[in-house]
């Protein structure tokens, strides 16, 4: 809370830099609808890190929704204050000459979780508890630092190689968890994972990522969303008419702990939601003590994949065949290794379940920012 309070206290002059001398480009790695994402040399450190640069007159864009009284906190002074093994490290955060805000990350070597959704390879299928377990940790110690996310899906998820160790990113909606940004009005994130009173316009807090934090979990089980595939406005519309559909429908064999656990994190009510992320993750931890142990040696279900190469968030082949940022533009250095606990998957994968192509129905990247689209929505 003191950090918030510092933050609130006043705005500090934002000291520019000369970014072609600063660092040394050495891929593209990914763009996003508000920034670039490079793999670059510090060349004042000589450490090889992620570079995100933030489109200048989007991101303008965006922080005029908030009073100036409010005084939102930028990407860049939220992300450097995080330290936690599953979030992303942010170094440093600024603006180039150009009056571009950028931010300087650890280079994470890895693959994002919407490709593993795709693939459900030996790794995804071996460890998936462990994953969702390093998530909800990940999201747990954000909302202890009083952050809300409002952008948690597949895509800003990246699991490190060949650690396997869990990485949350991309904090560019990230809000406090305070009463002035809990007001109803700003709905940002993206359709397939927005809690129902986020797209009712109803006030707003932590609760809204426990929802998206569910539907990813649903989703790595089941490679699908918990409604038919639709486009991104039918997707929000169904998050509010219709039930979800019951994960054991799909996987008879899941553990039930698991899938009530997940189902419970999808209810419409908030009320009714767990009402922190720990207590799913709690949750998550019992089953995997109690769930046996996945032979190592016995070959997983066969899974058709899209690819062999690495993926960006968004389950597309990384340009670079190496680091993966999300799709707007974050990542960082490998990470540390982390004692990783035995993974327990808890039940089947489900066959024939298709995830649509690009162009036939809703993608991750279908992202909603009113911001972008339409001025006078508030």
């Amino acid at each position: 809370m003191g950090f918030l309070k510092n933050l609130f206290g006043g705005k500090s002059k934002v000291p520019k830099t000369d970014l072609t001398k600063r660092f040394e480009l050495i891929s593209r790695i990914g763009q996003g609808s508000m920034s670039r994402f490079f793999k670059a040399r510090d060349t004042k450190t000589g450490r090889i890190v992620g570079l995100k640069i933030l489109d200048k007159e989007k991101t303008k864009k965006f922080e005029a929704r908030f009073p100036p009284e409010l005084k939102k906190p930028v990407e860049g002074e939220v992300a450097v204050a995080l330290d936690h093994p599953n979030i992303v490290r942010t170094l440093e955060w600024g603006e180039s000459l150009e009056g571009e805000p950028f931010l300087v990350m650890e280079f994470l070597e890895g693959v994002a979780l919407s490709y593993l959704i795709d693939v459900q390879n030996a790794v995804m299928q071996r460890n998936r508890l462990s994953f969702i377990i390093q998530l909800g940790e990940g999201l747990s110690y954000l909302h202890k630092q009083n952050w809300i996310h409002r952008d948690l899906c597949p895509r800003n998820v990246v699991v490190t190689e060949p650690e396997l160790v869990v990485k949350l990113i991309d904090f560019g909606l990230v809000v406090p968890n305070t009463p002035p940004f809990q007001a109803p009005g700003n709905r940002t994130g993206t359709a397939n994972y927005m809690a129902p009173e986020l797209v009712r316009r109803q006030k707003t807090n932590h609760r809204i990522d426990i929802y998206s934090y569910a539907v990813t979990c649903f989703e790595m089980y089941t490679r699908r969303h918990p409604w038919p595939e639709a486009t991104s406005v039918d997707a929000v519309i169904q998050h509010i008419n219709q039930p979800p559909i019951p994960i054991t429908q799909l996987l008879p064999d899941l553990d039930s702990q698991i899938a009530d656990t997940i189902m419970k994190g999808l209810e419409q009510d908030p009320a009714k939601r767990w009402q922190r992320a720990e207590q799913m993750v709690e949750q998550f931890r019992e089953a995997e003590a109690r769930l046996p142990k996945p032979n190592l040696n016995e070959p997983p279900q066969a899974t058709q994949a899209p690819s062999s190469q690495s993926a960006s968030p968004a389950g597309r082949p990384s340009p670079t065949g190496g680091g993966t940022t999300e799709g707007s533009g974050t990542a960082g250095r490998k990470a540390g290794g982390r004692p990783m606990r035995p993974p327990a998957t808890g039940g089947k994968q489900p066959g024939n379940i298709r995830r649509p192509k690009p162009g036939d129905s809703a993608q991750d990247d279908d992202f909603i920012m009113d911001i972008l689209s339409n001025d006078g929505d508030s």
